[in-house]
């Protein structure tokens, strides 16, 4: 993976950005459309190594990632300067099981589906027909925390 070059001052360590991901609920997706650019809100689920995000496979997010399937992933939280923070992911997505998903048994998608699960529904794992996995395996994560602005010119 990609080391973040600018900004180390107020980068995330790894753990912090394990808890930041697990912590929000909400990120934002950046495709490439065939007319530009296309950014969609999508929950998602963080193992620790990949993102998981679950797409209506009849979306122009789909379309766009079947065409090319490169994409960026920004979570960020914060309201003042001094508290913004965030974590950018990029990389390559990945088709993971059937498309749409109907519950066919796919031992690589308990883990992420349990996990979903767990944050947006109550613990049980739904299957309507409609959506599909994807799986981004990071190639670069830059991270900020601005919390980390004072401690950061006074070192």
């Amino acid at each position: 993976m990609k080391q973040q070059r600018r900004g180390r001052s107020i980068a995330m360590t790894p753990e912090e950005v394990d808890a930041f991901l697990a912590e929000q609920r909400t990120c934002r997706v950046a495709t490439n459309g065939a007319n530009g650019p296309h950014a969609t809100p999508l929950w998602y689920a963080w193992d620790g190594s990949a993102l998981w995000l679950t797409s209506l496979s009849r979306s122009q997010r789909w379309t766009d990632l079947e065409r090319d399937p490169r994409i960026a992933v920004v979570v960020d939280a914060g309201e003042q300067y001094g508290e913004l923070r965030g974590v950018e992911l990029r990389g390559t997505v990945e088709i993971v099981g059937e498309v749409p998903r109907t519950g066919e048994p796919d031992d690589e998608l308990v883990e992420p589906e349990q996990l979903f699960a767990d944050r947006y529904t109550g613990g049980h794992v739904f299957h309507d027909g409609r959506h599909a996995w994807l799986r981004l395996r990071p190639e670069k994560i830059t991270s900020w925390d601005f919390r980390k602005v004072g401690a950061a010119q006074s070192s």
